[in-house]
């Protein structure tokens, strides 16, 4: 991974790519401990979402006069500074410049997947909207200011998952009704919460993520499967239509689409063609290898968001 720290070749080949990422950022702490990692690398430690599998390893030096590139490490500078913290012993941007810094320079469904997460109440210390627009606003360059004014002025803290935040960004630019997000149902002497509701109509829609289901056990995976198909089958006996979607169904939008359309969700707005365009602006990311195309890993290996 780096020079004199190795891992199995077979096992890390078949890790999802933002596993790969991970791996390849925990190597590079390692051989590197004085570094600060910013960025997606940073992003690695501090739980915000990061996607695929990154090209570069992200460090920040406050000490140098420009940024410069060694090899797959991306060393940045800024005429403003950072805050620093550590992170079982990783240094990093602080979580509160990592998000801004993020959000500048992603494309907008992962800014907003960034931004949900860092104003989330169930991330601890992270921060709010009006303190990453302030933050942002402060820096000297301006780049990324327009996306992160779209971003921030529909983050939403109740997301609870990146695949969650995706989605609504391509539900709003397809013109769909905004759902609503976490809503609670009391039937039958249960208590189901949903990912959106779209309240027209009633129709609940579900941004599933494969690795909930424990697929590794299959008597654990038995069991989620028998329970959300009993949670489903509850939903609809009380008047719910019901739609599911992956993120790869996200990524190629007329999955997302048709599952919307199949459940009765209204068309409320306009839809926006140039910002599901930038659905396909990966810059930052290595391509999909060839042997990632079971729909668990276009599924979840999309991205990565570990917690803290």
């Amino acid at each position: 991974m780096r020079a004199g720290i190795y891992v199995e070749r077979a096992a890390y080949e078949n890790l999802p790519a933002w596993q790969r990422y991970a791996v390849r950022v925990h190597a590079f702490a390692r051989k590197h401990p004085d570094a600060v990692l910013c960025l997606e690398s940073a992003a690695v430690l501090l739980g915000l979402p990061y996607f695929n599998e990154p090209k570069d390893i992200h460090v920040y030096d406050a000490g140098r006069s420009a940024s410069r590139r060694f090899g797959d490490v991306a060393v940045h500078t800024s005429a403003n500074p950072r805050e620093f913290g550590n992170v079982r012993g990783v240094l990093t941007t602080s979580p509160l410049d990592t998000a801004v810094d993020l959000i500048r320079v992603l494309p907008l469904a992962q800014g907003l997947a960034v931004a949900d997460a860092a104003v989330s109440p169930r991330q601890e210390g992270f921060t709010s909207v009006d303190a990453i627009r302030d933050l942002g606003l402060s820096q000297q360059n301006r780049r990324g200011r327009g996306p992160m004014a779209w971003v921030l002025d529909h983050a939403d803290g109740g997301a609870e998952s990146p695949a969650e935040s995706v989605s609504r960004a391509v539900i709003t630019w397809c013109g769909f009704e905004h759902p609503k997000l976490q809503r609670e149902f009391h039937y039958e002497d249960e208590v189901d919460r949903v990912d959106f509701l779209f309240p027209s109509v009633n129709a609940i829609g579900e941004a599933d993520g494969w690795g909930k289901y424990d697929f590794d056990d299959p008597r654990k995976a038995e069991q989620h499967l028998r329970d959300e198909k009993r949670r489903e089958d509850r939903l609809r006996r009380h008047g719910h239509a019901f739609a599911r979607w992956d993120l790869g169904d996200v990524w190629r939008v007329t999955p997302l689409v048709n599952a919307l359309s199949a459940a009765g969700v209204p068309i409320a707005h306009s839809r926006e063609p140039a910002k599901l365009a930038s659905l396909k602006t990966r810059p930052r990311e290595k391509p999909y290898l060839p042997r990632e195309t079971s729909r668990e890993a276009v599924s979840d290996a999309g991205c990565g968001f570990s917690g803290r």
